[in-house]
């Protein structure tokens, strides 16, 4: 029974290494974020307008943040139909998440703040686009585990994936709120 209850008190080793890798995924944006600060004060800098198509996909990863929350409380109740849906559900928010994303990325280099101009845009390009890219490999995860539900004809409730899935999407949705409010603010 003891060695039960010491195995409780432990962190899941998945559990362990995601925090770990969000950690560094902090550090990485926090450093962008800083040089972004110390680097707008040098000439030539410009700013850019918050798109339009920004707000829609805050608005998107949000709906998505409650629908793998949704996703969860499902698969711990055991109602795997509304799982695979919220699963579904997410996935497609994400890659409408990503679209909005490049519609207001075009808006700005149609502004002419492109990678190629100002410090502002290629700092704004390349923080942004390792969001875009850490929310698409996010879906590509959403649709492995929709595939393992649908294809595999041996049911696990192994609650550990998908508690690692919702933890790292609710991390690249307040990433993104991060991200929009820092250039709000410092723009």
């Amino acid at each position: 029974m003891e060695a039960v209850n010491e195995q409780r008190k432990k962190i899941h080793p998945h559990k362990f290494t995601l925090w770990v890798a969000l950690a560094s995924i902090i550090m990485m944006f926090a450093g962008l974020t800083s040089a972004y600060v110390v680097k707008r004060d040098a000439a030539g800098w410009t700013t850019f307008p918050i798109p339009r198509a920004f707000w829609y996909s805050t608005a998107t990863i949000l709906l998505s943040s409650l629908t793998i929350q949704i996703a969860l409380k499902s698969f711990r109740d055991r109602e795997m139909l509304r799982y695979r849906n919220m699963l579904t559900v997410t996935a497609i928010l994400g890659v409408l998440f990503m679209l909005l994303q490049w519609t207001g990325f075009r808006q700005i280099w149609r502004s002419g703040i492109t990678f190629r101009g100002s410090g502002g845009g290629q700092f704004l390009y390349v923080i942004a686009g390792l969001h875009v890219v850490h929310v698409l490999g996010g879906v590509v995860a959403l649709v492995a585990m929709l595939a393992r539900v649908l294809v595999s004809k041996v049911r696990s409730y192994n609650i550990v994936p998908v508690e690692l899935m919702a933890t790292y999407w609710h991390f690249v949705d307040l990433l993104w709120l991060y991200l929009l409010i820092f250039f709000i603010v410092v723009n």
